[in-house]
């Protein structure tokens, strides 16, 4: 696997980026002989926030939570974006769902992936040898590399499976690390979020969010317990968090993506004054789209009187065609000043909760969540469902609310189990797609990394 020479230059970059330039532009700069003196780097506080805020900025610049490379890659995947691109793309053998082990994409979630998870080892390793950095330092560094590790981890087994959780930087392991099955994996993801917690404060480090608390680490938690159907250990982290009074629905559909909301639990913070990449990427205006519009399915989705569709969509209309853009984001000239890349929102724990409480046949109280957020785009509240029926309401509830967002609509069909309904609405969706293939360099450098995923 190619976490080797990459990943040692990628961490070194990192660490020589706080003597040489800002955090959010890397150098590249050759490998080192040996390892880096993680004990040097790590003598004082400030060049521990230097490593860890470098691990910020590149997880905002390009990573699976980046607001561009997952967001629309699973978006075309799915039935959230159509695509139409002229030439064949990676993005479009995805949306055509064609995609192949040398498929550019594919690699790249793989490899940047790995790219921070290294990164987040080395953070872990430089913290444990420190002598210069205090306890209560250690902890909230510790936690919050752990919660990225684990964040990164996560993706990975989502899309493939069966991964390497590589969990030192130490060449000679990761260069021939084998796969653990999917759920080993999960199981690490757990144990590791349930040390994270003891590390992490209620409290946020930055009033405006843009690190990891408990609560933040509580609903990835949660999420990996949804993932290996234990409702009940996912029900109570998710009433912690609904319950908390850090935290309440933004009742303004049109602010929901600003920055400064009590429903957000955790957030990346763009360079300057930057237009976030999803207010850019799925923009378009006075002509046929080039790249994405929202699909048809997605917009049917939605009754006419639903805010969501009024407020986060925008419509085009060009030689008596008309198409939908995605609009959740607004700023698109560089002035932004409102708007941050919101990853965890309050409205995924109201939703996984109704789901938890469904799965364990507590209608009554699961409705309660799910129109919560109904009511709040403005349509009608449900009553008196049967637990298959409260389920796809909660399933087609993602849909609307969390369309390009980090992959949910993929990652919700495959908690659900419904990952081949895309059969009714993508020609060529095999059983097989539920997950990604390993990319093919990485199964050239280790073929430990073998057999390839099914279907492959």
């Amino acid at each position: 696997m190619k976490i080797s020479k990459i990943l040692y230059t990628f961490i070194f970059t990192y660490f020589l980026s706080y003597f040489f330039i800002s955090c959010e532009k890397l150098i590249a700069v050759d490998l080192p002989n040996n390892q880096i003196a993680s004990n040097e780097v790590f003598q004082d506080l400030q060049t521990a926030n230097s490593a860890l805020a470098a691990l910020y900025a590149d997880v905002m610049a390009n990573s699976p939570i980046s607001g561009v490379n997952l967001d629309a890659a699973l978006g075309v995947y799915t039935d959230e974006l159509d695509e139409f691109s002229l030439t064949i793309t990676p993005t479009r053998e995805l949306y055509l769902n064609q995609q192949t082990d040398t498929n550019q994409t594919v690699y790249n979630i793989w490899v940047s992936s790995y790219k921070h998870i290294y990164t987040a080892n080395a953070i872990l390793e430089g913290v444990d040898k420190s002598t210069g950095l205090t306890v209560s330092d250690k902890k909230y560094l510790k936690g919050e590399a752990l919660f990225i590790r684990t964040l990164m981890f996560f993706y990975l087994n989502q899309l493939y499976g069966d991964i390497p959780y590589p969990e030192t930087t130490d060449y000679t392991i990761n260069q021939s690390i084998k796969k653990i099955p999917s759920n080993d994996a999960l199981d690490k993801m757990k144990n590791d979020l349930d040390l994270a917690l003891t590390l992490l404060q209620d409290d946020y480090r930055n009033a405006e969010r843009i690190y990891p608390n408990k609560m933040t680490a509580r609903l990835l938690l949660a999420k990996i317990y949804m993932e290996q159907q234990h409702w009940i250990q996912a029900e109570q982290l998710l009433k912690e968090i609904t319950q908390s009074p850090m935290y309440m629905l933004e009742p303004d559909i049109t602010k929901v993506f600003h920055k400064s909301g009590k429903h957000i639990l955790w957030q990346l913070k763009p360079a300057n004054s930057t237009s976030l990449k999803q207010a850019t990427l799925y923009y378009f205006s006075n002509a046929k789209p080039n790249s994405y519009a929202l699909s048809n399915s997605l917009v049917s989705s939605f009754p006419s009187s639903d805010l969501r569709k009024q407020h986060w969509m925008g419509i085009v209309s060009y030689n008596g065609e008309t198409w939908y853009r995605a609009e959740k984001y607004k700023n698109r000239d560089n002035t932004n000043t409102n708007e941050y890349s919101i990853i965890f929102r309050l409205d995924e724990a109201y939703l996984l909760l109704a789901e938890s409480l469904a799965r364990q046949n507590k209608l009554t109280e699961g409705l309660i969540y799910l129109n919560s957020i109904r009511q709040r785009a403005g349509i009608v509240p449900l009553s008196n469902l049967n637990q298959t029926d409260l389920l796809n309401e909660i399933l087609l509830e993602d849909k609307r609310e969390f369309f390009t967002e980090t992959g949910h609509r993929f990652l919700d069909l495959k908690r659900m189990g419904k990952l081949n309904t895309l059969l009714n609405v993508k020609s060529n969706w095999k059983h097989f797609h539920n997950f990604w293939p390993i990319p093919q360099n990485e199964l050239l450098l280790n073929s430990n990394l073998k057999p390839q995923n099914t279907g492959y």
